[in-house]
């Protein structure tokens, strides 16, 4: 059976600017930004970096390039950096805080729950007590929602003794937010009570607030200053780039709509449990679901037009802004009427 459109629960960077988000983006007030700094982008910056509760903050255009930048800013070639297991710095940005910022990553073991790591390991790993040839650990990259965890949420008192926990040890502290946006949301609490005591912090913009193309790195000034620098050394030096910074300033005003993402994937969760598949509840908008045969499964998803992602174990769904609540009811429909893939055993 075809249906008349597919339902693609991927990512939430698959969607698309809407009519609000176009006009926005075509009257927006544009300047060259390498020269001057485009006015909607330091706009945008400048909002951004309030609500991070950060004293300054760049557009760049990929999350990849806002963690590698403040890599390269942080660590000199050969330094160790820690982060969760299978954080996304580590998993999913083709090995770029080592060609390009030269760190040698260690990852940390999931101790405290799915995606989250302990103080007590942060201070092992951290030591600087070591003969003068090992390595000097400088770095502790966190990550908040953690991605390949399923979206999960590391809380502000948990966030401050991982913190506390590198700063005795020395550590400088780079937070991965691209999804912080959903942490936020879900915890009900506002962005900057996520990040206290950090360096840096990464966010982003496409993914699940509907922007096309967007990250903010924030910091300090000084930090801000230097990283402007990098990225147009990595190529992300742009010229009218208002038209994009006026999407993030519409994206902005719709984190509050994440909760309805939330909302979509307990529904989908539920939904596939009561299905057979085995699935754990989700705490902000990505759903995994563990399968035998990942390939099979995706393949079975395909046949009723239901897109997916594949992660180690099983199959990931994301809920966003462009597949509504109806959406996931009619692709667990659709599932249940093609009886496929099968669950895991």
């Amino acid at each position: 059976m075809t249906y008349a459109r597919r339902i693609d629960l991927r990512s939430d960077t698959v969607t698309q600017p809407d009519e609000t988000m176009r006009v926005a983006m075509s009257s927006a007030q544009v300047g060259d930004d390498v020269l001057d700094h485009d006015p909607t982008m330091r706009r945008l910056e400048e909002e951004t970096a309030a609500r991070l509760g950060m004293e300054a903050a760049l557009w760049v255009p990929s999350g990849t390039m806002g963690n590698v930048i403040a890599m390269v800013i942080h660590l000199r070639r050969g330094d160790r950096f820690l982060a969760p297991r299978a954080a996304h710095v580590l998993e999913a940005e083709l090995g770029s805080s080592a060609w390009l910022a030269g760190g040698m990553p260690h990852p940390l073991e999931w101790k405290v729950g799915p995606g989250r790591i302990s103080a007590e390991d942060v201070r092992a790993h951290a030591s600087q007590s070591s003969p003068y040839y090992a390595l000097t650990t400088r770095l502790l990259c966190l990550e908040n929602t953690h991605n390949f965890a399923g979206g999960t949420v590391t809380p502000p008192d948990e966030h401050a003794l991982l913190v506390s926990a590198a700063r005795e040890a020395g550590l400088l502290v780079h937070l991965d937010g691209a999804r912080l946006w959903n942490a936020s949301v879900a915890l009900g609490v506002p962005p900057a009570a996520l990040t206290v005591g950090v360096d840096t912090v990464q966010v982003c913009l496409s993914k699940g607030l509907g922007a096309p193309v967007g990250s903010v790195v924030a910091g300090s000034r000084s930090f801000v200053q230097e990283a402007r620098r990098v990225r147009k050394m990595l190529g992300g030096g742009i010229r009218q780039g208002g038209v994009l910074a006026a999407a993030g300033l519409v994206a902005l005003e719709r984190i509050d709509d994440l909760a309805a993402d939330h909302a979509n994937a307990a529904m989908l969760a539920e939904g596939l449990a009561e299905l057979g598949w085995e699935v754990g509840k989700p705490e902000t908008n990505i759903v995994i679901a563990a399968v035998p045969d990942t390939a099979a499964a995706l393949a079975g998803l395909d046949r009723v037009d239901v897109l997916a992602t594949a992660v180690p174990g099983g199959v990931r769904f994301v809920t966003h802004r462009d597949a509504p609540e109806l959406d996931v009811a009619e692709a667990l429909r659709r599932i249940s009427a093609a009886r496929s893939p099968a669950p895991a055993a």
